[in-house]
């Protein structure tokens, strides 16, 4: 196994070190408790780089955009519950929207007003890794104060110094996840784990892929033979588009899609999907086994969402807040029990376990060794790479 371990990404390899401790971490304090510690958190109203000045001590709230299905959630109330308890231990109001279907266009929504030092409407914002970095690179993230966020000791050692942002001084990992196959399995029995059963004959005009390119062609790539998180060239990059439009003008795939392929899965348009992990998991709880995920034969990717403070928020303490709340163990863990993604947090598993001892040992919350030796972290691209790759990618999907 070390050749593998080898070859994986050092975020990867990281992750299966993590397992080795991971249970032997102290239990952390239940949600309302958390929230309460949370609420006695610093005072004062504070001015950012940027000449923002916060106000989170005269206005209660908070406001948080996301992707669907990607907090707990109670279907006869409907609250998200620990979103609740928040509210109910600080006094801060939350508004939570489930506003970001794909980075790029989420994107190309807010950056208008970013430039101008305008109100997004958001205070807390939730980009995929290599977003997140553009956030910060060009300034539209404030630096986290982190006497707000004692629990940030908390998060997983893998994420803790990442390259996008070292120390995490401006994010903070909201979840982790893989992208690869995911079928209906009433109609697919056999399931989908190779390149050749997603594209079958009987499947055609009834996949979706993602339109986040680095997972679509990620898997792709490694079908190919290419490792994505290595140094691929154009050339190979080009070949993974190729067959992408082949199979588009072939009728094999439907639509390209962010997180509304889920949708196009429970009405019948789509039966198999190049995926993330979470939203296939709660489509299965949510529709008594209907649906399964697995990571390709030849590959998946592993990538991770990132909660940031928009450079034009004026709650930042009340968002800072709201991100510590997220990261105690017992909070942490009703979160990873809902969404099945990779959970940020070092001691959550424990929690976990009192919930859902089966979710607690799932490879797809806790990674093991097996489970990551299949999935590669995409690259970072230099700003000439994504724009000519992301235009690439544009001009395969008819965008």
């Amino acid at each position: 196994m070390k050749k593998d371990m080898q070859s994986l990404s050092p975020e990867a390899r990281a992750i299966i070190k993590a397992q080795i401790t991971r249970r032997s971490l102290l239990v952390g304090a239940g949600a309302i408790a958390g929230a309460t510690t949370l609420a006695a958190c610093g005072t004062g109203s504070e001015t950012s780089s940027e000449g923002v000045v916060d106000v989170s001590d005269s206005e209660k709230i908070v406001r948080w955009a996301n992707w669907p299905l990607y907090l707990d959630f109670n279907e006869d109330s409907k609250e998200y519950p620990t979103l609740k308890a928040f509210e109910d231990a600080t006094g801060i109001k939350a508004t939570y929207t489930e506003d970001i279907d794909d980075n790029n266009t989420f994107y190309g929504k807010v950056q208008g007003q970013l430039s101008i030092g305008s109100d997004i409407g958001y205070d807390i914002v939730t980009p995929t890794d290599w977003m997140a970095s553009r956030f910060i690179e060009q300034g539209y993230a404030q630096k986290l104060n982190a006497d707000n966020i004692p629990n940030k000791t908390k998060i997983r050692s893998v994420l803790a110094n990442v390259g996008f942002d070292p120390g995490r001084e401006y994010s903070l990992t909201w979840q982790s996840g893989f992208a690869g196959f995911g079928w209906n399995t009433q109609k697919l029995p056999k399931g989908v784990r190779s390149m050749e059963d997603l594209f079958a004959p009987a499947n055609k005009g009834r996949i979706m892929v993602l339109s986040e390119f680095r997972d679509t062609i990620g898997v792709i790539m490694q079908y190919q033979g290419v490792d994505p998180s290595g140094d691929f060239t154009e050339d190979q990059f080009m070949n993974a588009i190729d067959f992408l439009k082949g199979k588009i003008a072939d009728g094999f795939i439907r639509q390209v899609k962010g997180n509304s392929y889920s949708e196009s899965l429970v009405n019948g348009d789509a039966v198999a999907v190049i995926g993330w992990s979470g939203d296939m998991f709660i489509l299965r709880s949510e529709n008594d086994g209907k649906f399964d995920f697995a990571i390709p034969e030849s590959g998946g990717t592993l990538w991770s969402d990132n909660m940031l403070v928009p450079s034009t928020s004026t709650h930042k303490k009340n968002a800072e807040l709201l991100m510590n709340h997220y990261y105690e163990p017992k909070v942490a863990a009703e979160v990873a029990a809902y969404v099945n993604y990779i959970c940020p947090v070092e001691e959550a598993q424990p929690e976990l376990e009192k919930i859902d001892p089966d979710l607690a040992a799932s490879p797809f919350i806790f990674p093991d060794e097996a489970t990551l030796n299949k999935v590669k972290v995409f690259r970072s691209l230099t700003s000439d790479e994504t724009t000519k790759y992301q235009a690439a990618f544009d001009e395969a999907v008819g965008n």
